[in-house]
């Protein structure tokens, strides 16, 4: 029975992938290229792309920007979030005033400031990028800790007083799904991100290439390029994100 409704799933996703080509397909018949290229087209560009080894630095130049910002800002947005977990003075100040205000700062407001400050490289948009991500650890993080049992936090205080040894034998594993949480959501804003970043304030990068592929016109990369995003999510969440949010759900889900 399971099979079949897998298989079901997988004739719908296709119908729907097929479909959509098509309609691109006949619809770019009645635009110029310039605007909307066909599938091959598109394609092609993709092609030029895996094979061209300086676009292939500025894809990974991109993906060093994303990569580096996700783990800055989750290390700092859960040392921010386990400040009032080992002192309430700070509790005040991380929920009704920190995380607020970085959540309510628009993400523009961030690059152009870094620009200000930093100037057109890479430090520039992870900056940008970190400063946005840092309210999704900050609020997914302080959940958990809020959400923890209490019980079992009082009985390991009462077998160890090492506040090292309850957090890590304890508190992590109960803040573990949070975490995850916390690195999926910032991956996919991540991407929604660095674009713009790279875009205004960026010296490469694959919004360097829509950029320099928008100003020359060449609308079937800026194609290629927005394809290869939606690839890399879809590659991730299916490889990495998805597994590890089933174990999740079968460890910690309670019936």
């Amino acid at each position: 029975m399971k099979f079949i409704f897998n298989y079901s799933k997988l004739i719908i996703s296709s119908i729907f992938w097929v479909f959509l080509l098509i309609t691109w397909y006949i619809y770019s018949g009645f635009m110029p290229s310039y605007q909307l290229p066909s599938p091959m087209m598109v394609f092609a560009a993709m092609l030029n792309v895996v094979v061209d080894v300086d676009l292939i630095k500025q894809i990974g130049l991109s993906l060093f920007h994303i990569t580096t910002a996700i783990l800055i800002a989750f290390l700092v947005g859960s040392f921010l979030a386990l400040l009032p977990f080992y002192n309430t003075y700070f509790e005040h100040f991380i929920d009704y005033r920190l995380t607020p205000f970085l959540n309510s700062f628009s993400g523009v407001g961030w690059l152009f400031i870094a620009i200000l400050w930093f100037g057109i490289n890479s430090f520039t948009v992870i900056f940008a990028v970190t400063m946005v991500l840092i309210p999704f650890a900050i609020i997914n993080l302080r959940t958990g800790i809020l959400e923890m049992d209490s019980e079992i936090l009082e009985l390991g205080k009462s077998l160890t007083r090492k506040s090292k040894k309850l957090f890590f034998t304890l508190g992590a594993p109960m803040l573990f799904p949070y975490g995850f949480a916390t690195l999926r959501t910032s991956f996919g804003v991540s991407w929604k991100v660095v674009l713009t970043a790279e875009l205004f304030g960026g010296a490469g990068g694959m919004g360097y290439i829509l950029n320099k592929s928008r100003q020359e016109f060449e609308t079937e990369m800026i194609f290629a390029v927005i394809a290869f995003i939606i690839a890399f999510v879809i590659i991730a969440e299916v490889i990495f994100f998805s597994p590890i949010q089933k174990h999740l759900d079968k460890r910690y889900i309670r019936d």
